[in-house]
């Protein structure tokens, strides 16, 4: 039996693409409508889900799982957006219920 946390109450935006952004990244609002990519050391909204067309799709809501630079514990941590679309344990982040965990991943609730 496997354990399977994905659509657990996601709920996702559309918004205009900021340059740069990708899919898989943590996203901030930067301007009226706009989406871009969290720079390190900033918190986040949501994640990008996928990017077309000058468009984004944002998910705010929900389980998501990240890239991580180090196993980050379990329970309700606080995180911000780390280099290159990462996420990072962080004494100033927003804090979200972390649920798995690797050396290189993270799972938690948005």
């Amino acid at each position: 039996m496997s354990i399977d946390f994905s659509g657990f109450n996601e709920n996702a935006l559309t918004f205009i693409a900021g340059e740069g952004l990708k899919k898989g990244m943590p996203v901030k609002i930067t301007a009226s409508k706009t989406a871009s990519p969290c720079a390190s050391g900033e918190n986040f909204c949501g994640v990008c889900e996928d990017v077309r067309d000058g468009y984004c799709t944002v998910v705010l809501s929900g389980y998501v799982n990240m890239p991580a630079t180090k196993l980050i514990s379990t329970g309700f941590q606080k995180l911000g957006a780390g280099a290159d679309g990462t996420v990072v344990s962080s004494t100033t982040g927003r804090e979200y219920l972390v649920l798995d965990s690797t050396a290189d991943t993270v799972g938690f609730i948005l």
